[in-house]
């Protein structure tokens, strides 16, 4: 038999979908649901509901290496009781020293108060994560915005050659989709991250006319917002911490397509780490999936719902690791890009001109009439396409568009000025000022 390899994080897939390091892993969600098992021991001592010293107790055992935590067992408790808390308060309980300790584990709390605070801080992780890279990634493309504002190159729509742009106009494009998820991440990880203690139906009866502070007390622990009430069938932060990261990975999949575009053999304008694009691409476009499901699961009946909490976990980590991969993935991509400015000049210059046949009719038609302007250019772009001459050439060559400009007053000058694609680019320049105005550097 081939012996198996060491295990390693991420899997045979880390490489692609945990660069970043693992957020939402085996080991993460332990460190998030026992941090919040410790929160709850502080703020239990805090309130007087346990014996000084337990909170201390708890977050020794609590916040130690996560290798006194069996996962194959805690995955075999849950087998039993639907999730793995249970299992993991019996085996802190076990690791705690004091007897104090013992009783404050978990005391006034259900499983869901675990998890879903445990969310609540993958998440924050997560997002602070995403937050450094995607702000390093729009830093870079400020960069290339800046440095290659007047980098002439061809603009494409559905995928044909259109009239041109500049480098530095794609990438203020780039930027401002960057500095948007950036700002939506920021939104989320200040206002939308909330502990999550309610006991069994959301009224904390356990713990008597106590129960609102001790939650007030948790938040203050773990530094998360406090809630007017519990949420527990209320999944609208569920969903937001996964809109910000599917909304990022759009963003991230936009750029990313457009490297792969642009670095094919035969455009060549951009060199780039190839595994970085294909990497974000491969992240990303498991996002829209992701979501559709923790939406379609945000429908939870009464106060703790049947199956439909259980269907988050799974692709809740998976969503809040790959924005992470991604993230990672992007900031070395657009870190690295090498602009070929004298591919993106001759790409331009092979189109013959014929990407400015409309400002060659727009020259036109005040002498000879809007449709007749019209007829003539695309007779004339016709011509040049199958020839393989230049528009130039083709509209000054031929005697009968020839004596039409000459009857017009069009000089040749006239028309090569109009043919010159640095000046035909329209507010390109204006609009790069405002996104590098916009940006706040990270």
């Amino acid at each position: 038999m081939v012996p198996v390899p060491e295990v390693v994080p991420g899997g045979l897939f880390g490489g692609v979908f945990t660069r970043g390091g693992a957020v939402a892993d085996d080991a993460a969600w332990l460190r998030a649901m026992l941090a919040a098992e410790a929160g709850l021991a502080r703020a239990l001592e805090r309130a007087g509901l346990a014996p000084a010293g337990a909170g201390a107790a708890v977050t020794e055992a609590a916040l130690g290496p996560v290798d006194g935590f069996d996962i194959a067992e805690l995955s075999m408790s849950s087998e039993m009781t639907g999730n793995p808390v249970p299992g993991l308060a019996r085996a802190l309980t076990r690791l705690v020293g004091s007897p104090a300790g013992k009783a404050a584990v978990h005391q006034g709390a259900t499983s869901q108060d675990i998890m879903d605070t445990g969310a609540m801080l993958l998440a924050r992780d997560a997002l602070d994560a995403v937050l450094v890279d995607i702000a390093a990634a729009a830093d870079a493309a400020a960069r290339l915005a800046g440095t290659h504002r007047a980098t002439l190159m061809i603009g494409r729509t559905l995928l044909q050659q259109a009239v041109p742009t500049t480098f530095g106009a794609v990438s203020a494009g780039w930027l401002t989709g960057l500095d948007s998820a950036h700002e939506g991440l920021a939104f989320v990880r200040g206002s939308r991250l909330a502990v999550q203690f309610g006991g069994a139906a959301g009224t904390l009866a356990s713990l008597g006319d106590a129960g609102a502070r001790v939650k007030t007390l948790l938040a203050e622990e773990l530094k998360l917002a406090d809630p007017p009430l519990p949420w527990h069938t209320d999944r609208l932060r569920i969903v937001d911490v996964a809109f910000a990261m599917a909304r990022t990975c759009a963003v991230l999949s936009k750029i990313a397509r457009d490297v792969t575009l642009l670095t094919q053999t035969e455009v060549g304008e951009v060199k780039s780490n190839p595994v970085a694009a294909v990497a974000i691409l491969g992240c990303a476009k498991q996002a829209p999936g992701l979501l559709a499901t923790l939406t379609a699961a945000a429908e939870q009946e009464h106060q703790r719902a049947a199956g439909a909490w259980h269907a988050e976990w799974q692709p809740y980590s998976q969503l809040l690791q790959l924005t992470v991969s991604a993230s990672a993935w992007a900031r070395d991509m657009l870190g690295n890009l090498q602009v070929d400015t004298a591919k993106m000049a001759a790409n331009l210059a092979s189109a013959g001109g014929t990407p400015l046949a409309e400002r060659v009719s727009a020259l036109l038609g005040p002498a000879l009439g809007g449709p007749q302007a019209h007829d003539l250019v695309t007779t004339a772009t016709a011509r040049a396409a199958a020839s393989g001459i230049p528009l130039r050439d083709v509209l000054l060559a031929a005697p009968e568009i020839a004596d039409k400009l000459s009857q017009a007053g069009i000089t040749p000058g006239q028309v090569e000025q109009a043919l010159d694609p640095a000046g035909y680019l329209g507010a390109s320049s204006a609009f790069i000022d405002a996104a590098l105005a916009a940006h706040q550097p990270g």
